[in-house]
Order: C-alpha cells, then sequence, then structure tokens
C-alpha cells in the first residue's frame, strides 16, 4: 500500500515461519458452540469461523509483519496502475484444487461475479467498485474499478478462488453441510458431524508446498475442531487431553485453573505472548435502531452504570485493561485530549455530525472500584433525565409518555463469562429504575436474530488491524447498516464515519492515513454504540509440548495466519515419557 515490501524478491520463507518444519502430527481445539454449515462463503447458516482461513486461497497472501503487504499466493506476479485504477494477476502455472484441476482464469472471474452477487454480503462492497474484470492472457486476468479507491488492488488479490465445475448445478447461496467448497488450499475437511466435530486433513498433494509465501507452513497432518455445550466442558476437553490447544481469554481463570497434572507433568506448556496490533472492540453493542437506544445520552448512561472496575475485579482480578477505544493499544487509537493538527483537521471537514467528545476529547468513566458506584449512578441518572427519563414509583419512566424504560440483553448458551458479567450490569441497572430481560439462546438462533438485527443489547466482538481499510464499511458504514447478515451490529448511520473512512482508503502518505484513522477511532468511540471491556493485549495460550512454533512472533501475534499455520509437531521428552 505505502513503500516497498519488507521481503526481496525470491525470499526463503515467512520470517516468522520455519522452512524446515517437519510435517505429521495434529492439532485439536475446543469449540464452544455449533455449526450447521461447512460454506464460509454465504450467508445462509452458521459456521465456525476458521474455516474461511482453513480451506480458503486466493490469489495473493497476508503477512503478519506488514499490515498493508501482499506476496504472491496462487497469482505468481502482479501489476496495477500508478493510479491503481487497475490490477492484473498472472496465476502461478502450478496453481490446482484439491481435486488435481488446475486453477484458472475462468474459476478466478466466477469467484470473483458469484462472491459479489450471491456470496456473504462482505463481499458485496467490493465487487460494487469493479468496473470489469477480465482475461488478458495466458493465465492472465484484469479487475478494473471504477471509483478511487488505492486499496481495492489489495482486496483483489485477497477473494477466495473456488471452482467453478463444481456450483454448476448447485445453488450456492443455499448451500450447508451438503456440498464442501473445493478450494486450492493446503487443507481439505475430510470428516465431520453436524455440531460436534470437523477434522481437516493435509493435502499431501498440495500445489504451493514450496512456494516462499508457503514455505514450512501448514505442515500439520490434522486440524481437529471439537465442539462443545459450553466453556467448562471445552476446558474439560483439554486437561484431559481430547484437545491438545487452547486459548485462555480470562487471566483469573489463566492463573488458578492451569495447574493440573498434565500442566505439572510438563505434557502442556503454558505461554503468554505480547502482539502489536489493536485492541479492536470487545463488549456489549447498544443496536441504536431501537427507539430506546437512538439517543447518544442514553447510549452515554448505559456505559456510565456498567461499572467496569468492580467487574474486572470480580472477573479478574483487575488483571485486564479495559478497551479505550476501537483501536487502542496501537499508533492507530485516537489520543487523550483535544484534536489537534491534522486529526483535528479531517474531524473538522464532518463538524456538524460529530457528538461531544469527538472533537474536545473524550474517556471512559472510571468508578471507585466499590459495588453501588455513586458517581456513574449519579451522572447515568443524570443523562437519562435530559434525555427525558425520570423515576416514578421505583422505575425510569418515560416523562412524556408514561412507558417504562425497557430493554433486552440477547446472550449465546455457553458463553459463562458474559453471563456472570451481565448478572452484575444487571444489578447496577437496578439502582436506577432499569430492569431489563435477558435472553439466551443457542448458537444457530443467535446468528438469525444478530444476523436480522433482532436485539437490544449483546455481546459483541469486533477485531481490527492495523490495516483498516473498505472492511470498515461494512463494521460501521451507512450502507452496511440495513444490509441482513452485515457486520455493522450497532445500526451506526453517520456521515462522518463514512467521510473519515473515504479519507483513509484515498490517502496517499502514511500520515494522513494514520490521521484519518485516529479521527475515525474518535467518531466511534464517542458514538457510545458499544459498552467496552477488557482488552487482551496479551494472548495466553496452552498446547502440548509436542506442538511447537518458531520464536519469531509476527507483529500480530497469535492471529490467523498464524496458527495453526507456522506450528509443527515433534515429541519431546515429556510426551514421549507419558505415551510410555
Amino acid at each position: 500500500m505505502y513503500g516497498e515490501p519488507a521481503l526481496p524478491e525470491g525470499f526463503t520463507a515467512l520470517p516468522y515461519a520455519n522452512a524446515d518444519a517437519p510435517t505429521g502430527g495434529r492439532m485439536a481445539t475446543a469449540e464452544v458452540g455449533s455449526f450447521d454449515s461447512l460454506n464460509p462463503y454465504i450467508l445462509k447458516g452458521s459456521v465456525p469461523w476458521q474455516l474461511s482461513y482453513l480451506i480458503g486461497e486466493s490469489l495473493m497472501g497476508r503477512t503478519l509483519d506488514e499490515p498493508f503487504t501482499l506476496y504472491g499466493l496462487l497469482a505468481e506476479s502482479v501489476e496495477t496502475a500508478s493510479d491503481r485504477s487497475w490490477v492484473e494477476f498472472t496465476l502461478h502455472p502450478e496453481a490446482a484444487f484439491s481435486d488435481g484441476s488446475p486453477v484458472t482464469v475462468e474459476d478466478v472471474i466466477w469467484s470473483f461475479e458469484t462472491l459479489g452477487t450471491e456470496g456473504h454480503p462482505r463481499y458485496h462492497g467490493f465487487w460494487s467498485k469493479v468496473d470489469s474484470i477480465e482475461e488478458t492472457g495466458a493465465r492472465k486476468v484484469r479487475l478494473t474499478f471504477n471509483t478511487p479507491d488505492r486499496e481495492l488492488a489489495l482486496l483483489a488479490g485477497m477473494r477466495p478462488i473456488l471452482k467453478k465445475a463444481q456450483w454448476q448445478d448447485k445453488a450456492f447461496a443455499e448451500s450447508g453441510l451438503d456440498t464442501i467448497p473445493i478450494t486450492s488450499a493446503p487443507y481439505v475437511i475430510e470428516d465431520f458431524e453436524a455440531g460436534r466435530y470437523i477434522s481437516l486433513k493435509r493435502n499431501p498433494d498440495y500445489w504451493g508446498a514450496d512456494i516462499p509465501f508457503r514455505r514450512g507452513t501448514n505442515v500439520l497432518d490434522e486440524i481437529r475442531l471439537e465442539f462443545f455445550g459450553d466453556e467448562t466442558a471445552a476446558f474439560e476437553a483439554f486437561k484431559t487431553g481430547e484437545t491438545n490447544f487452547t486459548r485462555e481469554f480470562n487471566v483469573a481463570r489463566w492463573e488458578s485453573q492451569y495447574d493440573f497434572p498434565r500442566a505439572r507433568s510438563g505434557e502442556v506448556v503454558l505461554e503468554e505472548l505480547q502482539h502489536g496490533r489493536p485492541s479492536g472492540m470487545t463488549g456489549f453493542v447498544m443496536n441504536s435502531r431501537r427507539d430506546v437506544f437512538e439517543d447518544w445520552r442514553v447510549r452515554q448512561a448505559m456505559i456510565e452504570a456498567f461499572n467496569f472496575e468492580f467487574i474486572n475485579e470480580a472477573m479478574t482480578g483487575s488483571a485486564q485493561p479495559r478497551i479505550t477505544s476501537y483501536f487502542s493499544n496501537s499508533p492507530l487509537g485516537m489520543e487523550h485530549g483535544p484534536a489537534e493538527g491534522r486529526v483535528k483537521e479531517f474531524l473538522m471537514r464532518f463538524e456538524e455530525h460529530l457528538l461531544p467528545g469527538a472533537l474536545e476529547g473524550y474517556a471512559l468513566p472510571v468508578s471507585d472500584g466499590s459495588e453501588r458506584n455513586r458517581k456513574g449512578t449519579a451522572a447515568a441518572l443524570a443523562l437519562l433525565s435530559s434525555a427525558g427519563w425520570v423515576i416514578q414509583d421505583g422505575a425510569l419512566t418515560n416523562e412524556a409518555t408514561g412507558e417504562p424504560f425497557s430493554f433486552d440483553i440477547l446472550l449465546e448458551t455457553g458463553g459463562s463469562e458474559n453471563a456472570s458479567i451481565i448478572d452484575m450490569y444487571v444489578q447496577a441497572l437496578e439502582r436506577i429504575g432499569i430492569t431489563p430481560s435477558v435472553t439466551t439462546v443457542d448458537s444457530a438462533q443467535f446468528k438469525e436474530r444478530t444476523d436480522a438485527y433482532d436485539f437490544d443489547m449483546t455481546y459483541f466482538r469486533r477485531g481490527l488491524s492495523l490495516s483498516p481499510g473498505n472492511e470498515q464499511y461494512a463494521y460501521w458504514g451507512e450502507e452496511a447498516a440495513d444490509t441482513p447478515g452485515g457486520r455493522n451490529a450497532m445500526g451506526v448511520k453517520n456521515p462522518a464515519v463514512d467521510g473519515l473512512i473515504d479519507l483513509l482508503l484515498t490517502s496517499e502518505s502514511q500520515d494522513d492515513f494514520v490521521a484519518a484513522t485516529k479521527a475515525l477511532d474518535r467518531v466511534l468511540t464517542t458514538g457510545r454504540y458499544a459498552i467496552p471491556i477488557y482488552q487482551w493485549n496479551i494472548s495466553r495460550i496452552a498446547y502440548d509440548a509436542d506442538l511447537h512454533h518458531p520464536e519469531t512472533i509476527p507483529v500480530f501475534g497469535d492471529w490467523p495466519g498464524w496458527q495453526p499455520d507456522v506450528w509443527w509437531h515433534e515429541e519431546t521428552g515429556a510426551t514421549a515419557e507419558s505415551d510410555q
């Protein structure tokens, strides 16, 4: 996107991969929830999030050390105009699908057209900016764009490529468990049981095992996803060795519950990894489409009533810091205090659409840590009063209509940690005359309802990278707010948001890109759409001692593209001894 790639032409392998990693072994993870589809490229059905990474392959691949750089994968070479108005890819002559058939330009064109029209809505925005796609020579395909957007050339390289012939007589958008997409990736789905497990096996004839981007990666023979009804069952499966890799997001549990026999014997390794990516947003999102959360003062009141310091002490022993903005923990995050310089200049272009705090500065409330949170309660009541809500007979009531303040919190079955947080939050809300209902549904219902934006408040997690781009439209753009199955859960419709995304996409310098992102962070944070909880600046992972990864950790840390990609299996003394 800017400057030159860090790795030279003809590089041996990615700097965080082991080019000599041996093949063999398996990695099995415990997942909470269920699934009813194996097609990650459409809206229909509930699909394990890992599948798009494990079975998908694109023209180019993203490196986890360079946020805005891609390297050749299915494409042997790439050429683009100086203004990025078009991009042309030349397919690798050996590129092949898992069934041995070659990847052709026809497959590439069909994949772009089908995903852009029948695929998941996340693909539609890109396709709307494509003026034409055509075969321009042997193994060559060119996309020409209809709008200035310097990231489009890179996004074109990241679209998954599927086999056209597989779908000739099938309804692509209606598939689920009946048809497993044929791709060119290193892994193929070999076996599964709906809602129970998925077994992916390494393709020994994978076409790209020796290209630089893939060398030393995807060498485990099996990746297995085991599904459980709740977090407790999933953790027990790891403790007993039924699964051999897990991530722990609760530091209190990490410090108190990982002293089990397999960990004490050395059969299990506990590791903490740093990373340099943004915190993203994790917490409880308010649906601003609903009347109850349309007013920003009400949303701020909900944030004031959320006693984070008390909840954090109860859940983690106050060991995990709070998310302070969408891009916090990174150079792209907003700075405290008034906006200055280029950030202020960009914000001023949209001054009429800014909420209080965007220009002047904004920070989340901090309580004294006591359960009653008198300061936060008082602030919440004052904001609600200014928005027309008053306490009558112990209940918060609309002063004009007499209707009580009520809303529902939607949770997914198995999320015991979220349920515990919400229990404490409900008690805090009762102190200001609000008694919300809490509805818990299974994973299929949860997806169906969130796809339809059928909720008032729900758990929300949105990972963000150091290379924000067109996906920001999908996350908080106005057009995505009413698209079923979209990712704009909070229903943001703010010209300042769309305008700042436009700016970061058209920036020709790194400085302007950073300033535009910092400004966007301010607008999103002061939109008060989500109640942030704690961030994970440290990844806590536990795994069997016969699983290994290189010592060099990429900037993105534990992120798709690193696990299971660069891991390998090799018996250690601890595991060999336990086998005896």
